[in-house]
């Protein structure tokens, strides 16, 4: 498989897409892509007009076609044809809801396994887990299942953050991560944070981008995992 997956879009006070930008092109340009296949499912207060058009609008830079799934009559035909498979973020329950209604996630399934390059950023890197149950986003809508397209053995939380704010009295993100891994004892969480993103080639993976990863798992403190340290062991598990 080919993988890039992307923690988030967006860094505050840069354009949309702007860090990743070299990545995503580098990566398409390696495997010979020119027109790429958008799932624009995540979003949720603007249309997937728009959405196709925001993603467009960037990828030009690089001279890539955006097509968009939601404007063919048969969304499994066109991931089947599709060079590359690119899914955005948003809504994570939202995205997942029309990728199964629209029966998409067997034939992503299948079309990344047999090769097809996959890049995914927030939500779009979040259904590439297991299950959708590490994201950050509110559950506006009822997915058939919390199961995802389980192309990694392993659960990405996007935007990890180690921030507790003044004033606030809520759960951090790393005890929410903690809830998970006591109800799901056999799973590992990488928190992925902004700036970041997963590499996964075949059997090797690396992590790209200026910040670690924090691990965690059952019956284990959670650690730092570094840029040059060996990620590919999350694929063997």
């Amino acid at each position: 498989m080919k993988l890039l997956l992307i923690s988030n879009s967006t860094n505050a006070g840069e354009a949309y897409l702007e860090y990743p930008k070299q990545n995503i092109a580098d990566f398409l340009e390696k495997y010979g892509v020119k027109q790429v296949l958008f799932i624009p499912y995540a979003a949720v207060t603007f249309s997937y007009d728009e959405y196709q058009k925001k993603v467009q609008d960037r990828f030009a830079e690089f001279s890539i076609v955006v097509d968009s799934v939601h404007i063919h009559k048969d969304p499994v035909k066109a991931v089947e044809e599709a060079e590359a498979i690119v899914v955005g973020g948003g809504n994570t329950f939202h995205l997942l809801k029309n990728m199964q209604d629209n029966n998409l996630i067997e034939a992503i399934q299948n079309k990344v396994k047999k090769g097809t390059p996959y890049i995914g950023w927030s939500a779009g890197s979040n259904v590439t887990c297991p299950t959708i149950c590490t994201t950050n986003d509110m559950p506006i809508v009822e997915p058939q299942s919390f199961n995802a397209l389980n192309l990694i053995p392993f659960q990405i939380n996007p935007h990890y953050l180690d921030a507790h704010p003044d004033g606030h009295a809520g759960e951090t993100r790393e005890q929410r991560i903690m809830e998970y891994i006591a109800a799901n004892q056999d799973m590992y969480v990488a928190g992925l944070r902004e700036s970041c993103m997963f590499l996964i080639e075949g059997d090797k993976m690396s992590l790209i981008g200026p910040k670690p990863v924090r691990l965690f798992k059952y019956g284990e403190e959670p650690r730092e995992m570094q840029p040059n340290e060996h990620f590919s062991q999350l694929l063997q598990l």
